[in-house]
């Protein structure tokens, strides 16, 4: 278990840094469930929602989401079909895991990663804003999260696959942090 404890340092390192950004980045939930209740009280109190404060609840929510993957993978406790997979043996769960990250996840992130910086690309540059009157402007800025996001969860699944890939060579079962 030395072995593997050693040679994982560099996948821990990476995980930890990756959950301390989730961590920091899940206050937005905090903030959305503020929005909301603002924005509830405007509604139904006042009669005078605001179309801006529903952007900021999608913009907020979205950011969450995007990012909270990473947060999973690093923890690995992201949905997977577990139908086969838990009546693997820890080698062949191991082989399962590498193999799924390199022929089905890493291409599906450079898939999305490549073509979404064309698309924060021209939101960027007409400069676009929201198509309600009284919507939020830069619209750019919450596309832009889509790269960000995904670059996050591809160095989180390098981490992965190099933990794996570590644990298939030792013989050996270590989770994420």
């Amino acid at each position: 278990m030395a072995d593997a404890n050693k040679a994982l340092v560099v996948a821990d390192k990476l995980d930890n840094w990756v959950i301390t950004l989730g961590k920091g980045i899940s206050s937005c939930y905090a903030l959305l469930i503020i929005v909301i209740i603002v924005q509830v009280v405007l509604r139904k109190g006042f009669h005078a929602g605001l179309i801006s404060l529903e952007e900021i609840q999608w913009y907020l929510y979205g950011t969450g989401v995007m990012f909270g993957m990473s947060y999973a993978q690093a923890l690995n406790t992201h949905v997977r079909v577990d139908l086969f997979y838990n009546k693997f043996s820890k080698n062949k769960r191991h082989l399962v895991e590498i193999i799924g990250i390199i022929f089905l996840l890493l291409p599906f992130l450079s898939l999305i990663f490549y073509h979404s910086l064309d698309f924060v690309y021209d939101s960027f540059r007409t400069m676009e804003s929201s198509a309600a009157p009284a919507g939020l402007p830069y619209r750019w800025v919450i596309k832009a999260v889509i790269p960000l996001s995904i670059g996050l969860l591809y160095i989180a699944v390098i981490s992965r696959l190099y933990r794996e890939s570590v644990l298939l060579i030792t013989g050996e079962s270590k989770d994420a942090i």
